[in-house]
């Protein structure tokens, strides 16, 4: 269980941080010359728990093309990714219930 309570912790922080962004970006989406953002926190996590290194979340300005407005925020898109990022938050932290569930357990608790 050694990494498994902090990577899940690291991978909650990510998806906060994520479902921020893409809500700036909804808020955004009318807005004339807002460039949107977006978060990348897999990679680090991952070369974070293959070498022992710290993992730190980034925002990017989007790459996607701009509009007329100078707006490269598609709505479609990031109520997609505001869906999926809710459904990810969710199975980490249902990920992380069970890891206490089974520290609790071993410690003479209920599982």
């Amino acid at each position: 269980m050694g990494n498994t309570i902090p990577a899940l912790q690291f991978a909650l922080e990510g998806l906060t941080l994520q479902q921020q962004v893409i809500s700036n970006n909804v808020a955004n989406a009318s807005t004339p010359g807002f460039l949107a953002s977006n978060v990348s926190f897999e990679s680090s996590l991952a070369n974070a728990l293959a070498g022992g290194g710290q993992a730190t979340p980034s925002v990017a300005t989007s790459n996607a093309p701009v509009g007329l407005n100078g707006n490269n925020v598609s709505l479609s898109t990031e109520l997609v990714a505001l869906e999926k990022n809710a459904m990810a938050y969710q199975a980490v932290s249902n990920q992380l219930t069970t890891q206490f569930q089974i520290l609790s357990g071993s410690m003479g608790g209920q599982f």
